[in-house]
Protein backbone atom coordinates (compact mmCIF):
# COMPACT_ATOMS: atom_id res chain seq x y z
CA UNK A 1 0.00 0.00 0.00
CA UNK A 2 1.51 3.46 -0.70
CA UNK A 3 0.49 5.36 2.21
CA UNK A 4 2.44 8.87 0.91
CA UNK A 5 2.91 12.37 -0.35
CA UNK A 6 4.62 12.02 -3.67
CA UNK A 7 7.03 9.53 -1.65
CA UNK A 8 10.73 10.25 -3.13
CA UNK A 9 10.10 13.70 -4.72
CA UNK A 10 9.47 15.66 -1.85
CA UNK A 11 11.14 19.26 -1.51
CA UNK A 12 14.28 18.75 0.48
CA UNK A 13 13.96 20.67 3.70
CA UNK A 14 15.64 24.22 2.20
CA UNK A 15 12.57 24.79 0.07
CA UNK A 16 10.51 25.87 3.16
CA UNK A 17 12.49 28.94 3.76
CA UNK A 18 11.19 30.75 0.36
CA UNK A 19 8.69 33.10 1.87
CA UNK A 20 6.68 36.13 0.93
CA UNK A 21 5.13 38.49 2.97
CA UNK A 22 1.24 38.09 2.46
CA UNK A 23 -1.31 40.68 4.62
CA UNK A 24 -4.00 38.94 6.10
CA UNK A 25 -7.25 40.26 4.59
CA UNK A 26 -9.81 38.61 6.38
CA UNK A 27 -10.03 36.30 9.76
CA UNK A 28 -13.36 34.46 10.52
CA UNK A 29 -14.06 32.02 13.13
CA UNK A 30 -16.00 29.70 10.91
CA UNK A 31 -16.30 27.17 13.71
CA UNK A 32 -15.64 26.42 17.80
CA UNK A 33 -11.70 27.49 17.58
CA UNK A 34 -11.87 27.56 14.20
CA UNK A 35 -10.66 30.32 12.54
CA UNK A 36 -10.06 30.71 8.88
CA UNK A 37 -7.51 33.24 7.34
CA UNK A 38 -7.53 34.83 3.69
CA UNK A 39 -4.36 36.02 2.73
CA UNK A 40 -2.78 38.14 -0.31
CA UNK A 41 -0.16 40.28 -1.61
CA UNK A 42 -0.55 43.61 -0.65
CA UNK A 43 -1.16 45.04 -4.25
CA UNK A 44 -2.97 42.03 -4.76
CA UNK A 45 -1.47 40.60 -7.54
CA UNK A 46 -1.37 36.89 -8.42
CA UNK A 47 0.05 34.30 -5.85
CA UNK A 48 2.07 31.53 -7.11
CA UNK A 49 -0.15 28.84 -8.07
CA UNK A 50 -0.93 25.45 -6.35
CA UNK A 51 -2.26 22.23 -6.42
CA UNK A 52 -5.12 21.02 -4.45
CA UNK A 53 -3.59 19.27 -1.19
CA UNK A 54 -0.55 21.75 -1.30
CA UNK A 55 0.00 23.17 2.32
CA UNK A 56 2.34 26.64 3.42
CA UNK A 57 4.69 27.20 6.28
CA UNK A 58 3.23 30.17 7.85
CA UNK A 59 5.32 31.91 10.98
CA UNK A 60 2.90 32.79 13.57
CA UNK A 61 3.60 35.92 16.09
CA UNK A 62 5.45 34.25 18.50
CA UNK A 63 7.47 33.08 15.98
CA UNK A 64 6.89 29.18 15.60
CA UNK A 65 6.60 27.87 12.12
CA UNK A 66 3.37 25.62 10.98
CA UNK A 67 2.35 24.25 8.01
CA UNK A 68 -1.57 24.61 7.21
CA UNK A 69 -3.12 23.08 4.29
CA UNK A 70 -4.78 25.69 1.49
CA UNK A 71 -8.67 25.15 1.37
CA UNK A 72 -9.89 27.10 -1.62
CA UNK A 73 -9.99 26.38 -5.17
CA UNK A 74 -6.85 26.12 -6.42
CA UNK A 75 -8.34 28.15 -9.63
CA UNK A 76 -8.01 31.39 -7.33
CA UNK A 77 -5.41 33.11 -7.90
CA UNK A 78 -5.40 36.56 -5.59
CA UNK A 79 -5.81 34.86 -2.17
CA UNK A 80 -4.98 32.00 0.03
CA UNK A 81 -6.89 30.13 2.68
CA UNK A 82 -6.29 28.57 5.29
CA UNK A 83 -8.12 27.37 8.15
CA UNK A 84 -6.36 26.90 12.16
CA UNK A 85 -7.47 25.23 14.88
CA UNK A 86 -7.04 26.50 18.06
CA UNK A 87 -5.14 23.89 19.88
CA UNK A 88 -4.61 24.43 23.70
CA UNK A 89 -2.79 21.38 24.12
CA UNK A 90 -0.42 21.99 20.90
CA UNK A 91 2.93 23.99 21.33
CA UNK A 92 1.60 27.31 21.12
CA UNK A 93 1.89 27.86 17.01
CA UNK A 94 -2.28 27.89 16.62
CA UNK A 95 -2.89 29.72 19.80
CA UNK A 96 -0.51 32.47 18.48
CA UNK A 97 -2.52 32.21 15.05
CA UNK A 98 -5.96 32.78 16.93
CA UNK A 99 -5.35 35.04 19.56
CA UNK A 100 -2.80 37.48 17.62
CA UNK A 101 -2.92 37.66 14.03
CA UNK A 102 -5.87 39.89 13.35
CA UNK A 103 -7.13 41.69 9.60
CA UNK A 104 -4.29 43.45 8.39
CA UNK A 105 -1.31 41.88 9.76
CA UNK A 106 1.37 40.94 7.46
CA UNK A 107 2.61 36.83 8.20
CA UNK A 108 5.32 35.22 6.38
CA UNK A 109 4.43 32.31 4.30
CA UNK A 110 6.21 29.94 2.19
CA UNK A 111 5.78 29.26 -1.31
CA UNK A 112 3.00 26.63 -1.47
CA UNK A 113 4.37 22.91 -1.26
CA UNK A 114 2.40 19.60 -2.32
CA UNK A 115 2.93 16.44 -0.66
CA UNK A 116 -0.52 15.20 -1.03
CA UNK A 117 -1.71 15.73 -4.51
CA UNK A 118 -4.57 14.65 -6.42
CA UNK A 119 -3.66 11.39 -8.67
CA UNK A 120 -3.75 12.40 -12.21
CA UNK A 121 -4.53 8.88 -13.28
CA UNK A 122 -7.37 8.48 -10.92
CA UNK A 123 -11.08 8.43 -12.60
CA UNK A 124 -12.88 8.71 -8.86
CA UNK A 125 -11.74 10.12 -5.56
CA UNK A 126 -13.02 9.18 -2.05
CA UNK A 127 -12.04 11.91 0.02
CA UNK A 128 -11.77 11.00 4.25
CA UNK A 129 -11.70 13.38 6.31
CA UNK A 130 -11.54 13.79 10.47
CA UNK A 131 -11.62 17.13 12.27
CA UNK A 132 -9.44 19.91 10.82
CA UNK A 133 -8.24 17.48 8.30
CA UNK A 134 -10.96 18.96 6.17
CA UNK A 135 -8.80 21.33 4.90
CA UNK A 136 -6.82 19.88 2.01
CA UNK A 137 -10.12 17.72 1.25
CA UNK A 138 -12.10 20.61 0.96
CA UNK A 139 -8.99 21.76 -1.76
CA UNK A 140 -9.34 18.60 -3.60
CA UNK A 141 -13.29 18.74 -3.34
CA UNK A 142 -13.51 22.52 -5.12
CA UNK A 143 -10.84 21.65 -8.05
CA UNK A 144 -12.90 17.72 -8.51
CA UNK A 145 -16.26 20.05 -8.15
CA UNK A 146 -14.81 22.55 -11.29
CA UNK A 147 -13.48 19.86 -13.29
CA UNK A 148 -16.55 17.91 -13.10
CA UNK A 149 -14.71 14.87 -11.30
CA UNK A 150 -16.50 11.86 -10.07
CA UNK A 151 -15.61 11.83 -6.04
CA UNK A 152 -17.33 11.44 -2.13
CA UNK A 153 -16.63 13.19 0.80
CA UNK A 154 -16.47 11.69 3.85
CA UNK A 155 -16.24 14.41 6.92
CA UNK A 156 -16.01 13.24 10.72
CA UNK A 157 -16.32 15.52 13.13
CA UNK A 158 -16.97 15.56 17.36
CA UNK A 159 -20.54 18.42 16.93
CA UNK A 160 -21.96 20.76 14.44
CA UNK A 161 -20.22 23.51 15.91
CA UNK A 162 -17.11 22.06 16.22
CA UNK A 163 -17.76 21.35 11.96
CA UNK A 164 -16.08 23.76 9.80
CA UNK A 165 -17.61 24.66 6.41
CA UNK A 166 -20.76 22.82 7.52
CA UNK A 167 -23.50 25.03 6.23
CA UNK A 168 -21.13 24.94 2.50
CA UNK A 169 -20.39 21.23 2.82
CA UNK A 170 -24.71 21.07 3.54
CA UNK A 171 -26.08 22.52 0.17
CA UNK A 172 -28.25 20.48 -1.88
CA UNK A 173 -25.85 20.78 -4.57
CA UNK A 174 -23.59 18.01 -2.75
CA UNK A 175 -26.09 16.00 -1.77
CA UNK A 176 -24.99 12.14 -1.78
CA UNK A 177 -21.43 13.46 -2.38
CA UNK A 178 -20.43 14.84 1.03
CA UNK A 179 -21.24 12.38 3.93
CA UNK A 180 -21.06 14.41 7.55
CA UNK A 181 -21.03 12.46 10.51
CA UNK A 182 -20.75 13.80 14.07
CA UNK A 183 -20.15 11.40 16.70
CA UNK A 184 -20.13 13.46 20.00
CA UNK A 185 -17.17 12.20 21.58
CA UNK A 186 -18.83 8.94 22.12
CA UNK A 187 -16.31 6.17 21.10
CA UNK A 188 -19.42 3.78 20.02
CA UNK A 189 -20.99 6.35 17.90
CA UNK A 190 -17.91 6.65 15.47
CA UNK A 191 -18.18 6.14 11.73
CA UNK A 192 -18.47 2.54 10.44
CA UNK A 193 -16.16 3.47 7.58
CA UNK A 194 -15.18 -0.33 6.91
CA UNK A 195 -18.24 -0.74 4.77
CA UNK A 196 -17.44 2.57 2.69
CA UNK A 197 -13.93 1.01 2.03
CA UNK A 198 -14.97 -2.83 1.37
CA UNK A 199 -14.78 -2.41 -2.19
CA UNK A 200 -13.01 -0.59 -4.72
CA UNK A 201 -14.08 0.54 -8.07
CA UNK A 202 -11.80 1.04 -10.88
CA UNK A 203 -9.63 3.66 -11.13
CA UNK A 204 -10.41 5.25 -7.22
CA UNK A 205 -8.11 6.73 -5.44
CA UNK A 206 -8.49 7.11 -1.19
CA UNK A 207 -7.22 10.02 0.39
CA UNK A 208 -7.16 10.61 4.30
CA UNK A 209 -6.85 13.70 6.71
CA UNK A 210 -7.07 13.70 10.11
CA UNK A 211 -6.43 12.69 13.53
CA UNK A 212 -3.90 9.58 14.02
CA UNK A 213 -6.28 6.84 14.96
CA UNK A 214 -8.69 7.99 11.81
CA UNK A 215 -5.66 7.32 9.63
CA UNK A 216 -4.53 3.89 11.45
CA UNK A 217 -8.13 2.67 10.67
CA UNK A 218 -8.59 3.43 7.52
CA UNK A 219 -4.82 2.22 6.96
CA UNK A 220 -6.00 -1.25 8.05
CA UNK A 221 -9.40 -1.23 6.39
CA UNK A 222 -7.77 -0.50 3.04
CA UNK A 223 -4.87 -3.09 2.80
CA UNK A 224 -6.58 -4.81 0.16
CA UNK A 225 -6.27 -1.55 -1.86
CA UNK A 226 -3.80 -1.02 -4.73
CA UNK A 227 -0.38 0.06 -3.53
CA UNK A 228 -0.35 3.38 -4.91
CA UNK A 229 -4.15 3.96 -4.80
CA UNK A 230 -4.30 5.24 -1.08
CA UNK A 231 -2.32 8.37 0.18
CA UNK A 232 -2.57 10.54 3.56
CA UNK A 233 -1.56 13.60 4.99
CA UNK A 234 -0.31 13.69 8.36
CA UNK A 235 -1.06 16.73 9.31
CA UNK A 236 1.30 16.90 12.13
CA UNK A 237 -1.20 14.20 13.63
CA UNK A 238 2.15 11.85 13.73
CA UNK A 239 4.43 13.96 15.73
CA UNK A 240 5.61 11.58 18.22
CA UNK A 241 5.47 12.16 22.14
CA UNK A 242 7.88 10.07 23.54
CA UNK A 243 5.90 7.25 25.91
CA UNK A 244 7.46 6.62 29.25
CA UNK A 245 10.11 4.04 28.82
CA UNK A 246 11.26 4.63 25.42
CA UNK A 247 14.84 3.28 25.21
CA UNK A 248 18.19 4.96 24.19
CA UNK A 249 20.24 3.56 20.99
CA UNK A 250 22.86 4.17 18.78
CA UNK A 251 22.81 4.52 15.14
CA UNK A 252 26.01 3.60 13.09
CA UNK A 253 26.54 5.75 9.44
CA UNK A 254 27.88 2.58 7.30
CA UNK A 255 29.56 5.23 5.17
CA UNK A 256 31.58 7.42 7.43
CA UNK A 257 31.71 4.64 9.95
CA UNK A 258 30.53 7.57 12.56
CA UNK A 259 28.39 6.36 15.33
CA UNK A 260 25.93 8.75 17.02
CA UNK A 261 23.69 8.39 19.85
CA UNK A 262 20.60 8.55 19.93
CA UNK A 263 18.59 9.77 23.38
CA UNK A 264 15.22 8.83 24.95
CA UNK A 265 12.70 11.14 23.06
CA UNK A 266 14.87 11.91 20.56
CA UNK A 267 14.51 11.57 16.85
CA UNK A 268 17.25 9.55 14.64
CA UNK A 269 16.93 12.80 12.59
CA UNK A 270 17.41 15.28 15.33
CA UNK A 271 20.24 13.31 16.76
CA UNK A 272 22.11 13.54 13.34
CA UNK A 273 21.31 17.48 13.24
CA UNK A 274 23.12 17.57 16.72
CA UNK A 275 25.91 16.41 15.57
CA UNK A 276 26.08 18.56 12.32
CA UNK A 277 24.78 15.84 9.90
CA UNK A 278 22.16 16.97 7.66
CA UNK A 279 19.80 14.90 6.16
CA UNK A 280 16.85 15.30 3.90
CA UNK A 281 13.84 15.60 5.59
CA UNK A 282 10.31 17.71 5.34
CA UNK A 283 7.20 16.74 7.50
CA UNK A 284 9.30 15.23 10.45
CA UNK A 285 6.13 13.41 10.82
CA UNK A 286 6.33 10.08 9.32
CA UNK A 287 4.21 11.13 6.24
CA UNK A 288 6.37 12.50 3.05
CA UNK A 289 8.83 10.09 3.10
CA UNK A 290 11.56 12.08 2.22
CA UNK A 291 13.85 11.34 5.09
CA UNK A 292 13.59 7.64 3.74
CA UNK A 293 16.76 5.80 4.63
CA UNK A 294 18.66 2.53 4.03
CA UNK A 295 18.86 0.32 7.01
CA UNK A 296 21.67 -2.16 6.24
CA UNK A 297 21.19 -3.86 10.10
CA UNK A 298 19.24 -4.07 13.61
CA UNK A 299 15.46 -3.74 13.75
CA UNK A 300 13.85 -0.72 13.75
CA UNK A 301 10.13 0.42 15.47
CA UNK A 302 8.22 1.18 12.36
CA UNK A 303 6.19 4.63 13.05
CA UNK A 304 5.90 6.05 9.64
CA UNK A 305 2.82 6.23 7.23
CA UNK A 306 5.36 5.22 3.95
CA UNK A 307 6.81 1.86 4.41
CA UNK A 308 5.06 -1.35 3.44
CA UNK A 309 5.60 -4.45 5.09
CA UNK A 310 8.23 -5.62 2.51
CA UNK A 311 10.00 -2.34 2.97
CA UNK A 312 10.51 -2.22 6.80
CA UNK A 313 13.64 -4.85 7.03
CA UNK A 314 15.53 -2.36 4.74
CA UNK A 315 14.37 1.15 4.87
CA UNK A 316 13.40 3.34 7.92
CA UNK A 317 11.93 6.58 8.16
CA UNK A 318 14.30 8.34 10.39
CA UNK A 319 12.12 11.32 11.59
CA UNK A 320 10.00 9.16 13.58
CA UNK A 321 10.74 5.70 13.54
CA UNK A 322 13.49 4.35 16.44
CA UNK A 323 15.25 0.70 17.32
CA UNK A 324 14.28 -2.46 18.82
CA UNK A 325 17.90 -3.21 18.96
CA UNK A 326 20.84 -1.57 20.79
CA UNK A 327 22.13 -0.71 17.21
CA UNK A 328 20.77 0.08 13.64
CA UNK A 329 22.96 0.56 10.96
CA UNK A 330 22.25 3.20 8.31
CA UNK A 331 23.00 3.47 4.62
CA UNK A 332 24.48 7.09 5.53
Amino acid sequence: MSITEMTGTTEPRQADATAMSLEVLAKTEIAQDIFLFELAQSDRSDLPPFGAGSHLLVTAPNGMARRYSLCNAPSERRRYAIAVKRDAAGGGGSISMADEVMAGDVLEVSAPMNYFPLAAEADSHLLIAGGIGITPALAMMRELMEKNADFKLIYCSRSPETTAFLDELSTPELEGRVLIHHDYGERGRSLDIAPLVAERGAATHLYCCGPRALMEGVRQLTRHWPHAAVHFEDFGAGAHVAPDGERAFKVRLARSGVTVDVPAGVSILGALRDRGIETPSSCESGTCGSCRTGMLSGVAEHRDFVLDDDEQGSEIMICVSRARCDELVLDL
